[in-house]
C-alpha cells in the first residue's frame, strides 16, 4: 500500500478475494452461447480470443516468475543481491488483477464500440501502425507520466506502492494501485483503438502487442541480466529502443533515473539516464553462479507440492503447505511435472538464503514421499542423493543437511552409506537428529513425569527415550515389539523407567511418529498434547487436544530472503533438520552427524539459542 493511499487505490473487486474471476462469468457465458447457437453475422474471432489471451497472459507471467526465481536463486547474472521477504509476496499476490481488468475492457469494447468485433487475423498495415504508435506517443507520454508519479504528491499516494519492492520480480511490474492501471491502460490502448477505429486492426496486431508489453514488463523486473552484449554490438542503436533488466533495476534502487517504459531513448534525450547503467549491465552479465556454504536437501511430498516451491506459485509458497481444491484443475500440468521427474534424475536449486556470512541453498530431489517407501526405488533415490552430495563437495560446500532425505536405516542408514563409500568427503553430512532430540526434550512441559511413545521407532525416538529415562521421566509404550526394541537398545540405561502398558489413557503427553493411526489418536484422553518426533505432521483429528508442530524453531531476523514457508510450518519457522546444517557450519564442527551418531544434546541446544533460533510453544490451556 502507498504511504498515503489516494482515491481509487484498491481494485473494485477486492472484497471478492479469490472469487474475483466470477465477474467474467457473464461475458464468458455469452461467448460460449454464441458459439453453440451460431451468429448470422459470422463468427466473432476476437470475442472468442479474449479468454485464451487472458489465460496465455497468466501462463506467460507465471513462467517469467518461476524463471526469475530460479535464476536469481542460482546467482547467475543476478543484478541485486538483496532478498525478498513475506511482505513483498503479500503485496504482489494480486498481479493478475490487471489481466482481469483488461479482459473486462476488451469484452466491453468488442461489444459496444464500432469496429471492435469481427476483425481479421492479420493485416500488415495494422501491425506497422501499432509499432509506430507505441514508439511515439505511448513511450513519450509514459515517460512524462512516470516522472510525474515521482513527484511527492503522486508518489506518496500511488507510485510508492510499486517502489516498495527494491528487489524486483516479474510480479512487481504490475503491482500498482488501480488508478495507475487506468492511466496505463489508457496509454496502451492508443495503438489498439487506433487500428480498430481505422479498420486496420487484426488479432495478431492486438494479441502480439499485449504479449510484447507483458514480455518487456516481466523481463525488466526479473532481476537477472539476460540480454547478451553481442546484440548491441551487432546493432548499436538498439540501446536506444530496448532496455535491459539491469537498466530498469537501477530505477528501483536509484528512483530518480531511468524513467523510460521500454525504450531508453527518452532518458537519453532528457538527461535522466543513470550514469552507472552500462557498468551495472556488464557486471551483471559477468556474475557467476553462486557457491553455497550450506546445502539443504529436500524432496517433494505430493505431486501438487511442486506449486508450493518457491519457484512455483509465490503466494502458495508463502503459506504453510496444504492441498487446495483448485490445484486439481491443473492436473494436466501436474502430470507433466511428474513425467519430468522421471526424466530429470538429479537435484535442482529451489531457494537461497543468507545468514550472516553463510550462503545457504536448498536443493530438491525430484521424487515424491511415497516413492521412499518402495524398495525398488531405493537404489535410484540413493544414487540421486549421492550425486547431490558429490556436487555439493565439488562446489565447495562445507555442510550438507540431509533434511527429508533422512528417511531411516532402511534407505541409507541415516546417510552413513555415503560417508563410508566416500571416506575423503570434505563436506560434512548432517542428519539433524541431535537438534531434533534437543528440541523435543525442551518442548515437554516442566513437571512432566510420564510420556507415551508411539510410532515408527527412528533414531530420534531411541535417543529421546534414552534422554527421558535418564531424566527420571517414565516412557510408556503400547506394543511388545516396540518395548523389546527399546529395552535391547537402552538396557540398564533405562533406569527402570521404560514400561509397557495396554492403556491409551495412561498419560496426557504423547510423543508420536509416522505410523500413529487415527483410531489410536481417538483413544487419547481429552486435553492430550501430541508432540511429533517425525518429519511429517500429525493429522489434527481432535479439537479437544493440543498439537505441537514437527520439530522446528523460529528463525532469527538475520536470516535473509525468507519469503516462503518450509512445508507445513508457519512463516519464518524452520525445521531442525535444516537448522542443524546451519549450526554445523556456524560452529565449524568437523565431524559428520549421520549413521547412528548423536552429538552432545546440550552443546547443540546452546549453540542454537546462541545464534538466535527460538523454541516454539503451544498453548495447553483447557479447550471447551
Amino acid at each position: 500500500m502507498a504511504s498515503e493511499p489516494g482515491i481509487l487505490t484498491d481494485w473494485p473487486w477486492k472484497p471478492l478475494g479469490s472469487f474475483k474471476y466470477i465477474i467474467l462469468a457473464p461475458w464468458i457465458t455469452e461467448s460460449i452461447y454464441s458459439i453453440i447457437v451460431g451468429d448470422e453475422k459470422g463468427c466473432d474471432v476476437f470475442n472468442l480470443m479474449i479468454l485464451p489471451l487472458m489465460l496465455w497472459r497468466m501462463l506467460h507471467s507465471q513462467l517469467w516468475i518461476s524463471l526469475s526465481r530460479y535464476r536469481t536463486t542460482k546467482g547467475t547474472n543476478r543484478i541485486v543481491d538483496k532478498g525478498i521477504e513475506f511482505d513483498q509476496v503479500d503485496r504482489e499476490r494480486n498481479w493478475d488483477d490487471q489481466i482481469l481488468f483488461n479482459a473486462i475492457i476488451f469484452y466491453l469494447g468488442n461489444k459496444y464500440f464500432p469496429g471492435g468485433s469481427h476483425i481479421p487475423i492479420w493485416r500488415t498495415d495494422g501491425v506497422i501502425i501499432t509499432l509506430l504508435l507505441h514508439a511515439g506517443p505511448v513511450e513519450f507520454l509514459y515517460y512524462w507520466f512516470h516522472r510525474a508519479l515521482h513527484h511527492h504528491y503522486l508518489y506518496s499516494r500511488y507510485h510508492s506502492h510499486h517502489h516498495s519492492s527494491i528487489v524486483t520480480e516479474p510480479s512487481t511490474s504490475v503491482t500498482h494501485p488501480f488508478a495507475e492501471h487506468i492511466v496505463y491502460f489508457a496509454l496502451f490502448i492508443i495503438p489498439v483503438s487506433t487500428v480498430v477505429f481505422t479498420g486496420t486492426g487484426s488479432i495478431i496486431a492486438i494479441a502480439g502487442y499485449i504479449t510484447y508489453i507483458d514480455l518487456m514488463n516481466n523481463m525488466g523486473h526479473c532481476n537477472f541480466e539476460l540480454i547478451p552484449n553481442w546484440v548491441f554490438s551487432i546493432f548499436p542503436p538498439l540501446k536506444y529502443i530496448m532496455y535491459t533488466p539491469s537498466f530498469h533495476s537501477l530505477h528501483h534502487t536509484q528512483f530518480r533515473t531511468n524513467y523510460s517504459l521500454f525504450m531508453p531513448i527518452y532518458d537519453y534525450i532528457y538527461g535522466t539516464m543513470d550514469k552507472s547503467s552500462d557498468t551495472l549491465y556488464k557486471i551483471s552479465l559477468q556474475r557467476k553462479e553462486e557457491t553455497p556454504n550450506v546445502v539443504h536437501l529436500m524432496h517433494l511430498t505430493t505431486p501438487e507440492s511442486i506449486y508450493h516451491l518457491r519457484v512455483g506459485f509465490p503466494y502458495l509458497a508463502s503459506k504453510p503447505y496444504s492441498s487446495a481444491w483448485y490445484l486439481w484443475l491443473l492436473w494436466p500440468v501436474t502430470l507433466s511435472f511428474m513425467m519430468l521427474t522421471k526424466i530429470y534424475r538429479r537435484s535442482f536449486v529451489v531457494e537461497r538464503n543468507q545468514f550472516h556470512q553463510l550462503r545457504l541453498q536448498t536443493w530438491a530431489i525430484p521424487n515424491f514421499r511415497e516413492q521412499y517407501h518402495l524398495k525398488w526405488q531405493k537404489e535410484s533415490i540413493n544414487n540421486m542423493i549421492e550425486e547431490a552430495v558429490l556436487e555439493a563437495e565439488e562446489k565447495g560446500a562445507s555442510v550438507l543437511s540431509l533434511g527429508l532425505m533422512n528417511q531411516g536405516k532402511e534407505l541409507n542408514r541415516y546417510g552413513e552409506v555415503y560417508v563410508k563409500k566416500h571416506p575423503q568427503l570434505k563436506v560434512k553430512l548432517v542428519d539433524g537428529s541431535s537438534l531434533a532430540v534437543a528440541v523435543l526434550l525442551n518442548s515437554i512441559p516442566k513437571g512432566t513425569t510420564q510420556v507415551l511413545l508411539r510410532g515408527n521407532l527412528t533414531k530420534v525416538a531411541f535417543a529421546v527415550a534414552f534422554s527421558l529415562c535418564q531424566k527420571g521421566i517414565q516412557v510408556t509404550v503400547l506394543h511388545e515389539d516396540e518395548y523389546e526394541k527399546l529395552d535391547i537398545s537402552l538396557g540398564t540405561k533405562s533406569e527402570g523407567k521404560l514400561v509397557i502398558s495396554k492403556s491409551y489413557s495412561s498419560c496426557k503427553l504423547w510423543l508420536v511418529g509416522d505410523d500413529l493411526t487415527e483410531e489410536e489418536q481417538r483413544k487419547a484422553n481429552k486435553g492430550t498434547l501430541f508432540i511429533p518426533f517425525s518429519q511429517f505432521p500429525l493429522k489434527n483429528l481432535r479439537k479437544d487436544c493440543f498439537y505441537h508442530t514437527t520439530p522446528a524453531m523460529q528463525t532469527p531476523k538475520a536470516l535473509e530472503n525468507v519469503d516462503s514457508c518450509e512445508n507445513w510450518l508457519p512463516r519464518r519457522v524452520m525445521s531442525v533438520w535444516r537448522i542443524a546444517g546451519i549450526l554445523h557450519a556456524l560452529e565449524g564442527w568437523e565431524e559428520h552427524e549421520c549413521g547412528y551418531t548423536i552429538s552432545n544434546i546440550d552443546k547443540v541446544w546452546e549453540a542454537c539459542l546462541k545464534h538466535g533460533f527460538q523454541p516454539l510453544t503451544v498453548s495447553t490451556q483447557s479447550k471447551t
